[in-house]
């Protein structure tokens, strides 16, 4: 993917640079659009699925209206309260209130920047891994939440239903640790499709490890099993 500097400007000016970024979002935004369709299309309900950083529900919502079994993971305070609003039709969600990482306790959520100046757009941002671009420091907006153990979570609700027929992750940063862990215990087998939005761009000093994990996920996994470009 194109870096958010306009890495892939060419050396134009501003305004071009300026348009090109978003005409690489609105590709991106359309490439996801078309990608959750064919998700919705293929699920049936009783599916088990996983929306793991679910935000205000955008995805959760249409997830659940398959009549699929949704297991949706938010854990800013902000966004939980407008997502349990938006799950209320829909009995078969459960709401987890909780960060998702490698092990269970707590950890520090912290915010964009701009968070007070517009919460809304800026809630997307939050995320658990220090060091990330444009991400407010502990001391001005973090909080502790709790974490959960998401692989060992992974497992016991394979073990229950055998199958899990969509994970959808877009948790800022957290998802890498997360998917190497899943990568080396051989999850990904009981997963019919997993689609994630991977945060290089935003943490520099871990994008080495993000490309080595793109290399074995892409060699163990066709991109219809396990998509790392949903976003």
């Amino acid at each position: 993917m194109a870096d958010d500097d306009g890495a892939t400007s060419g050396g134009a000016g501003p305004e071009q640079a300026k348009m090109l970024r978003r005409r690489q979002r609105e590709l991106r935004t359309a490439h996801a659009r078309g990608v959750m369709q064919g998700v919705l299309s293929m699920l049936r309900p009783g599916d088990v699925v996983i929306d793991c950083g679910a935000n205000r529900g955008s995805v959760s919502v249409p997830l659940a209206a398959t009549g699929a079994i949704v297991h949706a993971f938010e854990p800013d305070p902000y966004n939980l309260a407008r997502l349990t609003k938006a799950m209320r039709p829909f009995p078969l969600t459960v709401l987890h209130p909780c960060a998702a990482g490698t092990a269970s306790g707590s950890v520090r959520l912290m915010r964009a920047e701009n968070w007070q100046d517009n919460p809304r757009v800026a809630s997307v941002s939050s995320t658990i891994i220090a060091g990330g671009r444009n991400i407010a420091s502990d001391a001005d907006q973090g909080f502790d939440v709790p974490v959960i153990d998401f692989p060992a979570f992974v497992d016991e609700l394979t073990a229950k239903h055998g199958e899990i027929a969509l994970l959808k992750m877009d948790i800022e940063g957290a998802e890498l640790e997360i998917l190497e862990t899943m990568l080396a215990r051989g999850q990904f087998a009981a997963i019919r499709l997993t689609i994630v939005e991977t945060h290089e761009r935003k943490f520099e000093h871990l994008r080495a490890r993000f490309e080595d994990l793109r290399r074995a996920i892409g060699a163990a996994y066709p991109v219809t099993r396990v998509n790392l470009e949903w976003m």
